[in-house]
């Protein structure tokens, strides 16, 4: 799916140095690749991995063929940073817990909803990259169907349906009876 003409010109003006232009593509893209690293790596490190996405895109510009498919070459390098970043973590050697002792039961602002929203992401987390990412864009960045066909490449039909089923699949790992 080609971009809309403006996504186009943006691309075009960025490559010649418009800094302007590619603030723009930022402002656009930023919560689709945001839905797309969070669906891989934890809240933490979403923001980071947000700005190293697009470091690397702006450094990559000008390899970019076709500027109308922008939207699916960033969302191809927030994969691959995920990823990345997933391997770099799983290689790390295991920290010592911290002792208890003297320290909150859990950090300052976080209770019963912060333990909800930790299980409902671990059960997205859970689920087929194409619902995943999907369900994030739209449940956590508020993004509407066509604005995630737009962003993905995917028809607004088959947005519907990775939507629909992946929260049935959501419903059903957080143990809800589907409507």
């Amino acid at each position: 799916m080609a971009e809309k003409p403006e996504v186009v010109a943006w691309v075009e003006a960025s490559k010649t140095g418009d800094g302007e232009a590619f603030r723009l593509l930022y402002r656009r893209f930023a919560p689709s690749v945001h839905a797309v690293v969070l669906a891989r790596a934890g809240p933490a490190e979403a923001e980071d991995l947000v700005q190293e996405v697009f470091l690397a895109a702006h450094r990559r510009l000008a390899s970019l063929r076709e500027a109308g498919s922008f939207g699916s070459w960033v969302l191809a390098i927030a994969r691959n940073a995920a990823a990345d970043h997933h391997r770099r973590r799983a290689a790390r050697p295991r920290e010592e817990p911290l002792p208890e002792q003297g320290l909150p039961a859990r950090p300052a602002g976080e209770g019963r909803d912060g333990e909800l929203r930790r299980r409902v992401l671990d059960a997205v987390r859970a689920l087929p990259d194409s619902y995943r990412e999907t369900l994030l864009m739209r449940l956590v960045e508020g993004m509407t169907g066509p604005e995630i066909a737009a962003a993905t490449g995917l028809t607004h039909g088959s947005v519907r349906v990775n939507l629909h089923r992946g929260l049935a699949l959501l419903r059903k790992g957080l143990g809800e009876e589907a409507p």
